[in-house]
């Protein structure tokens, strides 16, 4: 069971994403908020949750100050922005602050629910079209090329490439196929990208590489 808090300042889209969601047997809706501030209340209180679904644009607290208080008081809990595709900025700035990806507003129920299962499996939910924007929004001309993190860091042609693929928005499944290994195999590349790059999560591994 993947608890879920759900969090919008409008009343009717928190009761439809409660109903829509409720739907899905392997979903238990804990708790709704209406801003970031009272997200992080709610989890404070001891609201049981996995995944917080909060939209960006929320008056008080907005979904990207809300996502760096969830994230450094309960870092274990996943966060799984609402957005629109003009959120360029807001997006950048709460997967900087630890959100494991984001889900348009205008997808079907079903992509929810599959967007709430992947980040809850600790992979990242990243659109192809996002993604590619926010590699030019990230990058300056100064930035050094792709391969400097090789260089630098000492990570392995195959860690380069599993990191790439993260910042690709793949799933671990994904990065399997595409690069023909093992999950297993995947997860403990991700594990040595993390120790030797000294980040968090694959959320600052797709940061750091879209940076470069």
């Amino acid at each position: 069971m993947i608890h879920v808090l759900l969090v919008d300042d409008d009343p009717f889209i928190r009761e439809s994403l409660n109903v829509v969601l409720g739907l899905d047997t392997d979903i238990h809706i804990t708790g709704t908020a209406s801003n970031g501030t009272e997200a992080l209340a709610c989890l404070e209180s001891g609201t049981t949750t996995d995944v917080v679904l909060m939209d960006i644009r929320m008056p008080e607290c907005d979904g990207v100050e809300g996502t760096l208080l969830i994230k450094t008081r309960f870092p274990d809990i996943q966060v799984l922005m609402l957005t629109t595709f003009d959120d360029d900025e807001y997006i950048i700035q709460a997967l900087q602050n630890g959100a494991s990806g984001y889900l348009l507003k205008n997808v079907p129920p079903a992509r929810i629910v599959q967007g709430i299962k992947t980040v809850h499996n600790g992979d990242m939910l990243i659109h192809p079209d996002i993604a590619r924007k926010l590699a030019g929004l990230l990058r300056t001309p100064a930035s050094p090329p792709v391969n400097e993190p090789f260089e630098t860091y000492g990570l392995t042609r195959m860690e380069l490439a599993v990191a790439e693929a993260i910042s690709e928005g793949l799933s671990n499944k994904e990065i399997a196929a595409k690069l023909f290994l093992s999950e297993g195999t995947v997860k403990n590349y991700v594990t040595e990208i993390l120790g030797k790059l000294n980040l968090r999560d694959r959320t600052q591994i797709a940061i750091f590489i879209l940076k470069k």
